[in-house]
């Protein structure tokens, strides 16, 4: 439920947004003007500093790098860089959900169900855990990446001016409306999947709204998490592991302490997968004076702090596994980080801006195939 994170019901007080001449009473914005940014951005010629012995120089295009019609097409339903500039409401909508990133979630209320021990194949356990997948993805992750894309409208006028919010394809209040919808309809059907389950304490409930008030104070200020590379990056981390196995694991049988700090632990590999993503936002974090680790450190350095977060955790994890008796489980784990680590040193370690992509689409599927490994060894 990375997307579980994310949110703040009583408070999300957002920001006052001067958009096309009206004034939103919701929204407090202390900061720049969005609509100077936007009137700037097309003189806007960031030269990024030295970061170590790397020098970032690039621009981004007024228009979204798509390669061809079709795939441009499917990355804008997608969620994905490199989208289609799109004038149909319901799929500016759906962009803004960013559905790539709903997949770690989903994937973590599998691991959470096979963790309990309890789940069978049958139909009311399957359709519980298909609402839990639609809590953690469509509804939770949308309303985060929503919130963040609002929040983000100033770096992203900078990094990529072509996203529905800077380019102003999408109304400032179509966007509020959207936050509120997903926040409230994914912390009802929350309480739906308590009382279905039968709890006496609204466990996943709970679990939603911790989650969503990560979202909130992740993306928003004055906290805005994600000013700073460690603590954002590791929020990012644990609630896209952390959150859905939780729900996962609460919905059909009981959230043990042991299992809360194992998944805290495996967080920090979340981490390594967060950074990956901050490497193609470097112009627009420095001129936005948020510290992410490659803007921080330079790309040398947070390469290598990335793939060692990502390494040494599961590393670890294997290692508990083994001390703990489940020794096909730590091997079969080591197995899948073998493969990690040879496509970071085909892609990651030579050029982590020019193959993020690249490395996140082949290297991450193995990572959670080792969270599934691990969550089944716990089961027994």
């Amino acid at each position: 439920m990375a997307a579980l994170i994310h949110g703040g019901i009583s408070s999300i007080g957002l920001k006052n947004f001067n958009y096309k001449g009206r004034t939103s009473p919701l929204f407090k914005d202390t900061h720049t003007s969005f609509l100077s940014v936007q009137r700037r951005k097309f003189n806007l010629k960031v030269r990024a500093a030295e970061t170590d012995t790397n020098e970032v120089t690039s621009r981004s295009p007024d228009k979204a790098p798509a390669t061809n019609a079709g795939s441009s097409n499917i990355n804008q339903l997608l969620g994905m860089k490199g989208a289609a500039q799109e004038a149909d409401k319901w799929k500016i909508r759906l962009q803004l959900t960013k559905p790539v990133t709903w997949a770690p979630l989903i994937w973590g209320v599998v691991c959470g169900a096979a963790a309990s021990g309890n789940f069978q194949w049958n139909v009311e356990d399957v359709a519980k855990s298909l609402c839990c997948m639609i809590l953690s993805g469509p509804f939770l992750t949308g309303y985060t990446q929503t919130l963040n894309d609002w929040y983000d409208r100033e770096i992203d006028a900078i990094n990529e001016p072509y996203r529905p919010i800077p380019s102003g394809a999408i109304s400032e209040n179509e966007v509020i409306t959207q936050i509120w919808v997903l926040l409230l309809g994914g912390l009802g059907l929350a309480a739906v999947l308590d009382v279905w389950a039968g709890h006496d304490v609204p466990t996943v409930f709970y679990i939603a709204v911790g989650g969503s008030l990560l979202s909130y104070i992740y993306s928003a200020p004055p906290l805005k998490l994600k000013q700073n590379g460690w603590i954002g990056n590791f929020a990012l981390g644990s609630s896209y592991i952390c959150l859905p196995w939780w729900a996962g694991q609460a919905l059909f049988g009981t959230l043990k302490p042991d299992i809360m700090v194992l998944t805290v632990l495996y967080s920090i590999a979340g981490l390594g997968i967060a950074v990956v993503n901050d490497f193609k936002s470097i112009e627009g974090d420095r001129t936005m004076g948020l510290q992410s680790l490659p803007v921080a450190f330079g790309v040398e350095t947070a390469k290598w702090i990335c793939v060692g977060a990502i390494d040494i955790t599961q590393l670890t994890v294997a290692g508990y596994l083994f001390a703990t008796g489940k020794l096909y489980y730590a091997l079969a784990l080591l197995g899948l980080i073998t493969p990690q680590v040879i496509l970071q040193f085909q892609y990651l370690l030579k050029d982590p801006i020019k193959y993020d992509v690249k490395y996140q689409a082949s290297a991450q599927p193995f990572l959670v195939l080792g969270l599934l490994v691990t969550a089944l060894a716990t089961s027994h």
